[in-house]
């Protein structure tokens, strides 16, 4: 990595955080701590107001001016691509924002740069069968969002169908097929719901506080037991 990205990178590790320690911001670089205190004082010394010291901790003063934001050619189509697939893999809200955002980013490119992502030859075309998928997936993120109680009409792969209350948590992307998380009241545990397989999803208007043993850290905790 050239220095100069380096010290680009450091400086939004600081920007918008806490105190941030100089063995985590050597461990986000890959870098050793003495090089992390040698380049924040190259920047303290070229008057970026990164305020700390060894052995406490670093961040960039509240208001601070810093350098505007740029990226690399390789960074910049990861982000095109990145904003293709939200399009084409998600709900209008999501892929809507992803429009929005490129374009906030475009608008500051210099030229050769803005040319660079347009000519970027890798796609994520629509497929026509997500849309229903892609208006649940608009859905299920609402829902997520408010903490509301959900009832599904979920049919299973066997066939079989079945109504649950469900408290969702979380929504997975697995390479063309989604997945709800939620803790299943009927069930009494965590389950996973193939989005393509629910029915119709009923608002129930009741809320859920998210408590120890059935909340996203302990779905998250189940999960990685069990791959």
């Amino acid at each position: 990595m050239r220095r100069a990205d380096r010290l680009f990178l450091l400086i939004q590790a600081l920007r918008g955080r806490r105190v941030v320690t100089a063995r985590r911001l050597a461990e986000l670089l890959e870098v050793s701590e003495r090089t992390v205190y040698r380049d924040v004082r190259d920047l303290q010394l070229s008057g970026i107001p990164v305020e700390g010291e060894a052995g406490v901790g670093y961040m960039l003063r509240r208001g601070a001016d810093v350098p505007p934001l740029m990226f690399t050619r390789d960074e910049l189509e990861a982000l095109v691509v990145g904003a293709r697939l939200v399009e084409a893999w998600t709900g209008s809200r999501l892929a809507r924002n992803a429009r929005q955002a490129l374009t906030k980013i475009e608008a500051v490119l210099p030229e050769s740069l803005r040319a660079s992502g347009e000519r970027s030859r890798l796609y994520a075309p629509p497929v026509p069968r997500h849309a229903p998928v892609g208006q649940m997936l608009d859905r299920l993120h609402a829902a997520i969002e408010a903490h509301e109680v959900l009832e599904l009409d979920y049919r299973r792969e066997d066939a079989q169908t079945s109504t649950r209350r469900v408290r969702p948590l979380c929504l997975a992307y697995w390479g063309a097929v989604w997945t709800l998380g939620a803790w299943c009241e009927m069930r009494g545990g965590f389950r996973n719901f193939r989005v393509d397989r629910i029915g119709t999803m009923r608002a129930t208007g009741e809320r859920f506080e998210e408590a120890p043993g059935t909340s996203l850290a302990d779905y998250l905790r189940a999960v990685d037991a069990e791959t």
